[in-house]
C-alpha cells in the first residue's frame, strides 16, 4: 500500500496529522498539487512534496530550496504523504515527527518529462512550480549522497535558470506561512507550548533552538492574554485601554521594553516581505526574484 510506511510510523490517536487515503489519481491538466512545508522537528527543514498517483511524494530538504542555480540541495526522498498532508499545519506534540509544521508554499506542479514513474526509476525528474514562492523550471537528480545507504533517497535540488531563478535567499526573504503568515513561534502558540514534551537528556543545538521557539511562543501567548485581560466588558463589548497606535494601527496591549518594540518591528517587517513574495511571483517577468533583487540594488 502506498501510505503503509506513513501510517507505521505515526500514532493518530496523538499525532494531528491526517491518517489520510491514497485518492483518485488526478490528470495534468487538472492542476498536481506540491508543498513545501518548514518544519522544526529534531532538525530544521523544509519538505518538498509533490502530487503523484494519488498521494505527495516527499522529499527533506534541510537547507530549502533555493533561487540560485549554481546551488545544490540536498533533497532526502522520505515516505509518500496523504494529498491531505498538503494543507497541514500545526504542532505535532509528540512520536514520529514531533515539533512544528509550517505550511510555506503551496500550488500547482507541471512534469517536463512524458513519464514521471519513468523519470524517478531514472533519478532524472524534470518539473515546473507554480507557487508563491516558487515558481518555474526545476530538477530532482538522484546522487549518492551523505545518509543514502545504498537505497537511492539521496537526491539534489536544483533551480533551472530562468526568469523566476536569482541571488534572493527565499528563505530568509520570506520566512512565513502563505496560510496563515504566521512564523513558527506564532504558529506554536496558536496551538499549545505545553504540547512539546521531550525525553532526551542532553541538549542539541536543535532542542536549544527548540527551546528558544518555546520560550518566544509562550511570550507571545501571554501578551495576548495580558491584552485580553486588560479589556473590560462594557455593554457586551470589549474595550481596550487608551494608549499611543502601534506599527499595526491597533492600541498595544502593555508598555514594551525597546528589545520588544525591536521584535515586534522586525516581525512586521518580516510579515511584509512574505506578503511582498506572494503579490511578486502573480506579477509578469518584471516581478521575478532576479528583478526584484536589481530593484533592492537600485534602492540602497
Amino acid at each position: 500500500m502506498p501510505l503503509e510506511e506513513y501510517r507505521r510510523k505515526r500514532d493518530f490517536t496523538k499525532s494531528p496529522e491526517p491518517p489520510g487515503r491514497p485518492a483518485p489519481r488526478r490528470r495534468r491538466r487538472d492542476g498536481l498539487l506540491f508543498c513545501v512545508q518548514k518544519h522544526l522537528a529534531t532538525q530544521l527543514h523544509y519538505d518538498l512534496r509533490l502530487e503523484h498517483n494519488g498521494v505527495l511524494l516527499s522529499w527533506a530538504v534541510p537547507k530549502g530550496p533555493s533561487l540560485d542555480p549554481s546551488v545544490r540541495r540536498l533533497a532526502m526522498q522520505v515516505e509518500d504523504h496523504p494529498i491531505e498532508y498538503g494543507s497541514f499545519e500545526g504542532v505535532i506534540p509528540e512520536g514520529y515527527g514531533a515539533g512544528i509544521v509550517m505550511l510555506w508554499d503551496t500550488g500547482t506542479w507541471t512534469p517536463e518529462v512524458d513519464d514521471v514513474d519513468a523519470a524517478l526509476a531514472k533519478g532524472d525528474l524534470k518539473f515546473r512550480l507554480d507557487g508563491y514562492k516558487l515558481k518555474g523550471s526545476w530538477a530532482l537528480v538522484r546522487t549518492r549522497g551523505y545518509g543514502d545507504r545504498g537505497e537511492g533517497r539521496s537526491w539534489l535540488l536544483i533551480k533551472h535558470r530562468d526568469d523566476w531563478s536569482g541571488p534572493i535567499d527565499i528563505t530568509t526573504f520570506a520566512p512565513l506561512s502563505v496560510k496563515s503568515e504566521l512564523d513558527l513561534p506564532e504558529i506554536l502558540a496558536a496551538d499549545a507550548p505545553a504540547l512539546w514534551t521531550s525525553g532526551r537528556s542532553a541538549p542539541t543545538r536543535s532542542l536549544a533552538r527548540f527551546r528558544r521557539i518555546i520560550e518566544q511562543a509562550a511570550s507571545i501567548k501571554a501578551e495576548r492574554e495580558a491584552g485580553e485581560a486588560e479589556e473590560a466588558p462594557s455593554g457586551g463589548r470589549r474595550r481596550r485601554r487608551p494608549g499611543p497606535a502601534s506599527a499595526s494601527g491597533k492600541p498595544p496591549t502593555a508598555a514594551k521594553p525597546a528589545k520588544k518594540a525591536t521584535e515586534s518591528a522586525t516581525a512586521s517587517a518580516r510579515k511584509s516581505a512574505n506578503r511582498s513574495a506572494k503579490e511578486s511571483v502573480k506579477k509578469s517577468a518584471t516581478g521575478t526574484p532576479a528583478a526584484a533583487s536589481r530593484r533592492t540594488r537600485a534602492r540602497r
